[in-house]
């Protein structure tokens, strides 16, 4: 199970930072990822980390405004969200890709948490 928290309504250039709480699963063992959706587009990938934490990646339209970070004692991801704009504007999942040798991965999604940037 993941949840997430944090969403809210901001100005544009405020900031927000949202936190997604794993259980059930090897947390620590997981690939996570940020994802959202806005209205009416599809749900795009905004951020990654890998397990061990050795690397993170970024969309282009949020590198250098967004930090994707992780606590794995407390089973946590963020995302810290700085310089927001509206086209931030969105509903954003957490989601976890748990290896299990080999048969595979499971995956994991939130249930989201709406962010919304008035301009």
């Amino acid at each position: 199970q993941l949840v997430e928290s944090g969403g809210g309504l901001v100005q544009s250039g405020g900031s927000l930072r949202l936190s997604c709480v794993g259980s059930g699963f090897l947390f620590e063992r997981s690939d996570m990822s940020w994802y959202r959706q806005a209205p009416g587009k599809e749900r795009e990938l905004v951020a990654s980390i890998d397990r061990g934490d050795s690397t993170r990646t970024y969309s282009d339209s949020v590198k250098g405004r967004f930090t994707i970070s992780r606590d794995d004692a407390e089973s946590t991801l963020f995302l810290q969200m700085s310089k927001l704009e509206p086209e931030d504007t969105a509903v954003y999942y957490c989601h976890a890709q748990e290896p299990m040798g080999r048969f595979g991965t499971l995956e994991y999604w939130g249930q989201g948490t709406q962010v919304t940037i008035s301009s």
